[in-house]
């Protein structure tokens, strides 16, 4: 052994090289112990390939040990030699000792490879062989998280909670709030994450999240103003802590929030149209415009948003505006009905009749069963002296609802009157 502690030494001394060619050149006379040594510091100097070369030697002479198939098992996996991992770990006899140990690692071999069932199958097997195990019941909860079976995760976290709160550095009371929380759980989910203590911000945002849905504003206001002093550029937290200052009537501190997002998210148009809201309600109208439109600027097929435009510009009569607007979005290619027929409407107020008609007319294919529609696109036709259109438009309006005799009778009037 003294060549394989002369190369560690030159390896502590930096002198890398050296240490190599001292043990390239001690290899071919150690004995198999020395054998089994120089792989383990070829895997810990990471020359894996050269490692494996030795271990399958050793396998071949000694098929029986399970600490050299172990080994060897570690470092395919480390090569990303899945199936060569799972063909060797799959020539271990049941009764072995470190079965148990086995099943686990072809656990996660088979769950990295897509193949979930036969993953769960390894882990309910090695259940079988030691139940009180805390690492299966981990197992088994992270495979079921993985694949979105949360309820099937809660029992095998709340086993590992049991004994401990903590299990491969995961906080099983995380865990656990999470997939109460994603089966509706969220006062349970609450109170674990009340249990933890951590600077954690993903965890902290989580658990805002949380409380927002189990009704505690109160709560979540504190967890995520907790994020944003910790970590100003957390970006997603903004929005969810302006909206939540908003519901529960902080409106100033809502539209403060609001603002210091958009200056680490300028791309987030959910947030320039929240901002935008919060301006016109804090008096700012022509900043609400402003925020609005720079989201629909962000993304021109924002319904929402534009919508949102439409909406205030008709409560400001400002019919042009939408005018300009709707013209402007359907001409990038976002065609939408209802923009069509809120175009029409707006050029009918500035009484450009024409543009008015075409809107209608294009709005049709999309309204043709809507009784509102009808009965205003009717209406319009009659005031442009169009009335053998509105006819047939309040007809079809009578087709859909039968009941409204006060359109019966108007289009019986019409009629009289297109016969006169």
């Amino acid at each position: 052994m003294e060549e394989i502690s002369r190369a560690v030494t030159l390896m502590e001394e930096q002198k890398t090289e050296e240490a190599i060619e001292v043990l390239e050149s001690y290899l071919p006379l150690a004995n198999e112990e020395e054998k089994y040594t120089i792989a383990e510091l070829y895997q810990q100097w990471g020359m894996l390939e050269e490692a494996k070369m030795i271990l399958l030697g050793l396998v071949q002479q000694y098929p029986e040990e399970s600490e050299l198939k172990l080994m060897l098992a570690d470092i395919h996996i480390d090569l990303d030699e899945d199936q060569e991992a799972i063909e060797l770990l799959n020539r271990f006899d049941p009764n072995d000792e470190d079965y148990l140990a086995v099943l686990v690692q072809l656990a996660d071999l088979y769950q990295t490879q897509g193949l979930f069932e036969v993953s769960e199958q390894k882990l309910l097997e090695a259940k079988q062989l030691d139940p009180s195990e805390v690492l299966i019941d981990f197992a088994l909860g992270e495979l079921a998280l993985s694949n979105g079976e949360y309820q099937k995760a809660i029992p095998y976290y709340e086993k590992v909670y049991q004994q401990q709160e903590v299990y491969a550095e995961v906080e099983i009371p995380v865990r656990l709030g999470e997939c109460l929380a994603a089966v509706g759980e969220f006062e349970q989910a609450l109170a674990y994450y009340e249990k933890i203590e951590t600077d954690n911000v993903e965890v902290l945002f989580r658990y805002g999240f949380i409380a927002k849905k189990a009704d505690r504003a109160d709560i979540a206001i504190q967890a995520w103003e907790q994020v944003v002093e910790m970590d100003p550029d957390f970006q997603s937290v903004y929005f969810y802590l302006a909206e939540t200052y908003d519901t529960e009537g902080r409106v100033q501190e809502a539209y403060k929030t609001a603002k210091n997002g958009l200056a680490v998210d300028e791309l987030n148009k959910d947030l320039f149209l929240l901002a935008g809201s919060l301006a016109r309600k804090v008096g700012n109208v022509d900043e609400g415009y402003q925020f609005v439109k720079e989201a629909v600027s962000i993304d021109p097929g924002f319904k929402e948003g534009v919508l949102f435009l439409v909406q205030n510009y008709k409560q400001d009569q400002n019919f042009l505006a939408i005018i300009d607007l709707l013209t402007h979005i359907i001409e990038l290619g976002e065609e939408d009905g209802y923009y069509l027929w809120e175009l029409a409407k707006a050029y009918e107020e500035e009484e450009s009749f024409a543009q008015a008609l075409k809107s209608y007319q294009e709005a049709y294919t999309t309204f043709k069963d809507d009784q509102d529609f009808l009965k205003e696109y009717g209406y319009f036709l009659v005031e442009e002296g169009r009335r053998k259109e509105a006819i047939e438009v309040f007809e079809r309006y009578l087709m859909i609802d039968p009941s409204d005799i006060e359109i019966e009778e108007y289009v019986e009037r019409l009629k009289e009157t297109f016969d006169d």
